[in-house]
């Protein structure tokens, strides 16, 4: 029997595949369990269909970070904070404030936690700081720190 896995099943395969499988492990234990589905030709369709609509989601989603990384690539963040001895700020910039500036400069959210800083910034200087929009798409910013 075909079915249509609605959710990974370890040992036969990923969510969206058709797999065939025994009939009484189809009928007594994969569609009980809600893990599959008959595959019918309707139920076909409905998943080519999906797939389409996936597939245009995610290349809008791509074209809309090749737009922002080319933005976020110019982006330059200046902080001016209170700086004690030999240059070390009180206290430190943090990718919560980068996201704060980005979002003022840029008029666009970005997650916090899409800003690879290894560690807060605590020192004058100037750093570049990647941004992960995708896994292959990584702009940098420079964020420039100078003392008040």
């Amino acid at each position: 029997m075909k079915v249509l896995l609605i959710q990974d099943v370890k040992g036969l395969g990923q969510a969206g595949e058709i797999k065939r499988v025994a009939d009484g492990y189809a009928r007594n234990y994969l569609i009980p369990q809600g893990l599959a589905v008959p595959a019918t030709e309707g139920v076909l369709k409905q998943v080519e269909i999906r797939r389409q609509v996936e597939a245009r989601r995610r290349e809008r989603f791509e074209a809309e970070a090749a737009a922002l990384a080319e933005v976020l690539s110019t982006v330059t963040l200046n902080f001016k904070v209170k700086v004690g001895e030999m240059g070390k700020l009180y206290g430190s910039i943090t990718s919560a404030d980068i996201a704060v500036g980005l979002e003022m400069e840029t008029g666009k959210s970005i997650d916090k936690r899409r800003i690879e800083l290894a560690e807060p910034i605590r020192e004058v200087g100037i750093y570049r700081v990647p941004i992960r929009l995708s896994k292959d798409l990584m702009p940098q910013i420079t964020v420039v720190v100078e003392g008040a």
